[in-house]
């Protein structure tokens, strides 16, 4: 079984963090985005991989050989950000006609991955919101058979929210339609979706039935990105409770995730705080926020904040987005 996963997207709703760090790189509960990803299809009984890279790809690029070197994958690059469905289109002499799982390099869903894999037909994931105007619908029967799929609909007719997470079978037909698409116009925002070829397949015959997420996690902004982090690290608590290193003077309020080799003292850490490694945190107030890797964090206070990778930060603060490599001093 193979798996694609596309990371090419710039992230440009989490700013300036994204400008130096792919978001499927962006420290959670412990993990990155990408490696919560890879790891549920792993166990899953996923083999193969392929990834479509773009901005910033040379880093995915190095995560992965670093973290996964037994693994099979193969990276393909996106060199223009022409949609998901470009991206996928791209993946199709690296598949053949193989049956796929397809998730979104910024999903992050619980449901049981062998299911999907192991089902008799195409599955799309879905989840009921209450907006469902900023995602791809899906409209369904009362056999969650899947009737229609719809990017971004103005009057939506469901509330069955695409998560990101597709099974497809007819590999084939897929690459039929997104080929199809690709030699037609773009959508009004210039790029080919994903959603798209999947309703030409409906069109034509292929069987798709909706799965239901338990949960959801997006990781698209800082807020929703903080929260889904809680909810990782609450999850990890539950599984697995985490005895953290003794830090001088240093008070810790789980569920925490701290990394190896971090510098900690005579600060408050926690709740629901990620810290990547090597990080040094001195005289410091941090709850509810990621910092990610070699940050330096000094007489801060630090509230629903996400610090990015060699950050330095001194002084007093409440909330901040703060990409890689930058210097600020609040004295």
């Amino acid at each position: 079984m193979k798996a694609i996963i596309p990371v090419a997207g710039a992230g440009t709703k989490l700013r300036p963090l994204t400008y130096t760090q792919p978001k499927a790189l962006i420290p959670l509960a412990g993990k990155t985005i990408l490696s919560v990803i890879v790891d549920q299809l792993i166990d899953a009984g996923v083999t193969e991989f392929v990834f479509v890279i773009g901005y910033l790809g040379e880093k995915i690029q190095r995560y992965m050989a670093r973290t996964y070197p037994r693994l099979s994958y193969t990276l393909i690059t996106q060199n223009d950000r022409r949609g998901t469905g470009h991206a996928i289109w791209l993946t199709h002499d690296a598949v053949g006609d193989e049956e796929v799982i397809i998730v979104l390099g910024d999903t992050v869903c619980d449901y049981n991955v062998k299911d999907v894999i192991n089902s008799n037909t195409s599955q799309i994931g879905v989840r009921k919101v209450d907006d469902p105007r900023s995602f791809g619908v899906a409209e369904l029967d009362d056999k969650d058979r899947v009737l229609r799929v719809v990017e971004k609909p103005l009057i939506p007719k469901s509330n069955m929210a695409m998560v990101g997470v597709y099974y497809i079978k007819e590999t084939a037909a897929m690459y039929s339609a997104l080929n199809k698409h690709l030699h037609n116009r773009a959508d009004e925002d210039g790029e080919y979706h994903l959603t798209n070829a999947l309703e030409h397949m409906i069109e034509s015959g292929v069987q798709f039935q909706a799965f239901r997420v338990n949960n959801w996690f997006d990781c698209g902004k800082k807020e929703s990105l903080l929260s889904t982090n809680a909810i990782l690290l609450k999850q990890l608590e539950e599984r697995t409770p985490h005895h953290t290193a003794t830090f001088e003077g240093t008070v810790i309020i789980p569920p925490v995730s701290i990394a190896e080799g971090c510098n900690i003292r005579h600060s408050i850490i926690g709740p629901n705080v990620t810290i990547g490694e090597h990080t040094t945190i001195h005289s410091s107030i941090i709850k509810d926020s990621i910092i990610g890797a070699y940050a330096e964090l000094e007489e801060v206070v630090l509230n629903s904040s996400i610090i990015g990778s060699d950050a330095y930060v001194r002084g007093l603060s409440q909330s901040l987005n703060i990409g890689d490599n930058t210097e600020i001093d609040l004295g």
